[in-house]
């Protein structure tokens, strides 16, 4: 990490305690049970820079607040459209044909970092039946 901190320590520990893809706020509610300082503001800029330098992901989510994960291997997510819970999903997409036929239909600059699919989850489908 570049800018090594206490506070960014613990936001990065709150992620990977929360194994759930916590929100902002899930992150800053776990540090203060460590008895944290860190305001929640202090809270979404080290986010934002746990993700621009790669130690975690941003999921965005069609509704809702944007989610994070805390990268060990490389997958995927599936979001449930009726409760919006992630689950991670492994699966060895061909990310070379992808980037080609994507620079094929709308240019250069692809960077993908993951896929995140619309399910509904078996919870959901079991209460809709």
């Amino acid at each position: 990490m570049k800018n090594y901190s206490k506070q960014r320590e613990e936001i990065l520990n709150a992620i990977k305690e929360l194994s759930n893809h916590p929100t902002a706020e899930e992150v800053y509610f776990k540090i203060k049970e460590y008895n944290s300082t860190a305001s929640k503001g202090t809270v979404y800029r080290n986010l934002k820079d746990l993700v621009s330098e790669k130690i975690i992901t941003k999921i965005s989510k069609p509704e809702g607040p944007d989610r994070y994960d805390f990268i060990i291997v490389p997958h995927h997510h599936l979001i449930c459209s009726k409760c919006g819970r992630i689950f991670d999903f492994k699966y060895d997409f061909n990310i070379k044909d992808i980037k080609k036929d994507i620079k094929s239909q709308v240019g250069d600059n692809i960077d993908i970092k993951g896929f995140s699919i619309l399910v509904i989850c078996r919870e959901c489908k079991n209460k809709l039946q």
